[in-house]
């Protein structure tokens, strides 16, 4: 089996982490771990949720992508790639979409990229508060240009990206796992 990552990108608050989760319990797919100077929330674990890294350490690592975002630096190193691959040939990476971008130039067909959507933005506020998020800090990340940016699907992803509306689980469940078995499909017919 060719290797994969499952690359879930599109806003805050869209449940890119919900979906990672997802694949994660229901088809054994390691999470890619990655990097940032941010630090922990309560409950966060370095080396399982995060690389959490000095501004000096980050500089230290060798990265397929990093941004800045809400001050503080994030990204996705080669080694952390294959750390994840080692574990499966199916995995997941939750990236912005400069990020999703990024993979989908230089990984190709091994980045199944999957942008995620609500249709009523306006709720995302209350997903972001449900799950323990600071409320000024959140209202900050919602004006930033980065929360903008990733409102709508780049350009160059259009007709590479699976979008899908999650204001429903079980029909983005449904998706996911159409999404997962059609990548598996194209895989075997390649072979």
């Amino acid at each position: 089996m060719n290797r994969k990552v499952f690359v879930l990108t599109g806003n805050t608050g869209t449940g890119k982490t919900t979906v990672a989760n997802y694949l994660n319990e229901f088809y054994e797919m390691p999470k890619v771990i990655t990097h940032t100077t941010r630090p922990p929330r309560e409950g966060e674990i370095d080396q399982v949720d995060y690389y959490f890294e000095s501004e000096q350490s980050f500089k230290e690592n060798h990265y397929l992508e990093s941004v800045a975002y809400a001050n503080y630096r994030y990204g996705s190193s080669y080694e952390g790639l294959e750390r994840a691959w080692e574990k499966s040939p199916l995995i997941t990476i939750v990236l912005d979409t400069a990020g999703a971008k990024t993979y989908s130039e230089k990984l190709g067909d091994e980045a199944v990229v999957i942008f995620l959507t609500v249709t009523k933005p306006d709720e995302i506020l209350g997903r972001l508060s449900k799950r323990g998020d600071n409320l000024e800090e959140t209202r900050r990340r919602m004006a930033s240009e980065e929360y903008k940016r990733d409102v709508q699907l780049p350009q160059s992803l259009q007709g590479i990206a699976h979008v899908v509306v999650n204001d429903d689980w079980l029909s983005t469940k449904e998706e996911i796992d159409n999404i997962v078995k059609q990548a598996l499909v194209f895989d075997l017919e390649e072979e």
